[in-house]
């Protein structure tokens, strides 16, 4: 069994967004901070850090939030972009405050465009990060598309082949799976992550997507009761659904 990591109680907190090391020694001194019940009297006390740290630390009688690595899974409403410099409503800014200066700090798994809902994965753990992104892993995305005009009944076929070229670009797209929902309506699912892909794909067979929803990573899905702009932590074993496929 590996030995838990220790960590001063002043820095532990600070990392995850409390305030400052003083301002976590404030809280301490006023009888704030708790472990298993108990007042803490020292910030510098060295305590385990363990994935039962919310069950045993509280603040104001809170638990206080999951320690590195934290995977959460978000319902990313449209308008909102996934880059840190980007302008406009950040998916980050509809996270609590203090997770916004989180040390390590916290990354989407790849991105969604502002005019695109649905699943975005946000993390502090660059290996699960680099794992889902890596083009070696081909992990699939499933996009549900809804298009300014009828389908020909060709881009399936034209999807699939292998040869489809994206404009701009010399290499052909991998695979892709198309399932008809409907007249202007389907579902698309790439192992791929090329810039702005499924409405170049769309675009590249004389259609044009009006609105853009991603349903599933891997295999993991987008809960259902998850509404747009809402989130949820995911235990280490939900997180590696997204390579079950």
């Amino acid at each position: 069994m590996s030995k838990a990591l220790m960590a001063r109680l002043d820095r532990l907190l600070a990392n995850l967004g409390y305030g400052s090391r003083r301002d976590v020694q404030a809280l301490v001194s006023t009888g704030k901070v708790t472990l298993d019940g108990v007042a803490i009297k020292d910030a510098g006390l060295k305590i385990a850090v363990a994935a039962d740290l919310p069950l045993r630390l509280k603040i104001r009688g809170v638990p206080v939030d999951p320690p590195a690595p934290l995977v959460l899974i978000m319902h990313k409403p449209l308008g909102v972009v996934c880059s840190h410099r980007e302008d406009g409503e950040r998916i980050y800014d509809l996270l609590p405050k203090r997770w916004q200066i989180r040390d390590p700090a916290l990354s989407s798994v790849g991105r969604l465009d502002k005019d695109t809902s649905g699943l975005i994965l946000i993390t502090d753990d660059g290996d699960f990060l680099h794992r889902v992104i890596s083009p070696k892993r081909h992990v699939p995305k499933v996009y549900r598309a809804t298009l300014d005009r009828p389908l020909a009944g060709t881009e399936g076929a034209a999807f699939a082949s292998g040869t489809l070229m994206l404009e701009g670009e010399e290499k052909p797209l991998l695979p892709a799976s198309l399932e008809v929902l409907g007249e202007r309506e389907a579902r698309l699912t790439i192992t791929e992550g090329r810039y702005h892909q499924v409405r170049r794909m769309f675009a590249a067979v004389g259609n044009h997507v009006a609105a853009l929803h991603r349903e599933r990573i891997g295999g993991l899905a987008l809960p259902g009761d998850l509404a747009p702009g809402a989130h949820r932590i995911l235990t280490a074993a939900q997180a590696e659904a997204v390579f079950d496929v």
